[in-house]
């Protein structure tokens, strides 16, 4: 009896080759054979021809590919992606740093930042934690995990839509995610000091008690409207078309479900969608490879009578479109859209290690920049503090600032320790330069952030103001 996962390939090549003119038919008598490389030897023979068809070749490709893109990125996405994993690791490691409220009600597991405490801590016996090392090392270690997702994500639309490689390789995936919830588990009980639970306490915070709404909210269909389609961008209509085309419902309903779970929940991010993202540009790669079918119009070469060349003019067509399309939306939200929060850190790290930071006031939304894990100089920082209310309706010190930004700043004034170095956001900036040059400060550095308004009034720039000495 073949196993499950080659019982749904041979029922997909049905589909497939349905129409076409008949071929040797793989069954559970010759997969064997096939496999081994008897029987099918023009389709054995293509695979090696192919540079796809090594692991090794596939893997060193998606390594190359996402460690020049880590090493590409100057840009800020979520606050979370410094503030729940390198400003914990770097706590753990060098003995400061910050915990979000998160951390004191249980509801953020320990092994993603533990990871990276490992990576700094071995930079730090090194001596190589630099702010150019303890800013790239974590993208980079983070790429090595990409690339092993990537070839596991070709292996896994390779398995549903051709001969089966998936017994072992969707095995690994399901068997790890096990391994890894049990050695979360222990991981927390270690650090925390007592059993957490932190599903079970993500759970109870996100989707029984709504508290995730205290970060602002979206209509219901915003996943569907904006959210999933806007990820997808110009790979949404390929998506569609794989999905209906394939007939896969299994994993198109997974992607449904996991969006109509999520539209549940009045707080949505982009980030949240993420795991099904794949899944769908599968299905996008399906619809192109539909296209460029064998069977599809062939024309004939031009100077020859009577031989004939498949141009898969539609194929090329939607290539380019896609590739035009993405390539400069990917490099002007690495390179460009929403960078100085992360420019404005690397500067303050650098003039840190000169000793001309005493201590810095951050006068915008919490959480608007990396902190201690990119600065790595032990000084007295400050920020707006946006700690969810036991009550509802009391605003934070964030939106406190937000709604009226010169009362608020005038009234922590009254109690500070001035700071050698404020930074904000262009934007509040104008309003409150009167107060800034009442109190000595003068602006030294300018960073460029962005040209469009994201879920804010614009932060155009970010900038810096110093105390005059």
């Amino acid at each position: 009896m073949l196993p499950p996962a080659i019982t749904s390939h041979l029922r997909m090549r049905r589909r497939l080759n349905a129409g076409k003119s008949p071929s040797p038919k793989l069954t559970a008598e010759n997969y064997d054979l096939s496999k081994q490389g008897g029987g099918g030897g023009e389709e054995i023979k293509s695979q090696k021809s192919n540079i796809f068809s090594s692991s090794k070749n596939i893997f060193a490709m998606c390594l190359a590919f996402r460690i020049a893109n880590s090493l590409l990125i100057q840009t800020y996405f979520n606050p979370d992606e410094h503030w729940q994993a390198l400003e914990v690791a770097h706590c753990i490691v060098f003995g400061y740093g910050h915990l979000t409220w998160e951390w004191k009600k249980g509801i953020r597991g320990y092994l993603h930042p533990l990871v990276f405490a490992l990576l700094f801590k071995i930079l730090a016996v090194l001596g190589l934690d630099t702010p150019w090392f303890m800013t790239k090392a974590p993208r980079m270690l983070q790429a090595l995990f990409s690339a092993v997702g990537d070839l596991y994500l070709y292996k896994l639309s390779y398995a549903l839509f051709n001969y089966s490689v998936a017994n072992w390789a969707v095995s690994f995936y399901y068997e790890s995610r096990g391994l890894v919830l049990g050695l979360s588990c222990l991981l927390d009980r270690l650090m925390y000091g007592s059993w957490v639970i932190v599903p079970l306490n993500f759970l109870k915070f996100n989707f029984l008690s709504s508290g995730g709404d205290y970060y602002g909210t979206h209509k219901w269909h915003w996943y569907f409207s904006q959210g999933f389609s806007v990820m997808l961008f110009t790979f949404l209509p390929f998506a569609i078309a794989g999905s209906i085309k394939s007939k896969c419902w299994k994993h198109s309903g997974l992607i449904a479900w996991v969006i109509v779970l999520y539209s549940l929940l009045g707080h949505k991010e982009f980030r949240f969608v993420l795991p099904v993202l794949p899944i769908a540009l599968i299905f996008s790669g399906y619809a192109l490879s539909v296209m460029a079918r064998p069977d599809s119009p062939r024309v004939m070469r031009k100077g020859s009578s009577n031989s004939y060349t498949k141009w898969p003019s539609k194929v090329a067509f939607a290539v380019i479109f896609l590739l035009a399309t993405n390539i400069p939306m990917a490099f002007y939200m690495s390179l460009v859209h929403q960078r100085g929060t992360e420019d404005v850190m690397i500067y303050l790290s650098k003039e840190a290690s000169n000793e001309k930071v005493k201590s810095i006031l951050f006068l915008m939304p919490c959480h608007a920049t990396p902190y201690f894990s990119t600065l790595h100089h032990h000084l007295p920082m400050r920020f707006l503090d946006c700690t969810p209310s036991e009550e509802k309706g009391i605003p934070d010190e964030s939106d406190r600032f937000m709604l009226d930004p010169v009362g608020f700043a005038s009234e922590l004034a009254k109690n500070w320790s001035l700071p050698s170095h404020v930074v904000l956001f262009e934007s509040k900036e104008r309003l409150l330069k009167d107060f800034l040059i009442s109190r000595s400060f003068k602006e030294i550095r300018r960073f460029f952030h962005s040209h469009f308004k994201v879920d804010r009034d614009l932060q155009a720039s970010v900038v810096v103001h110093a105390l005059n000495d």
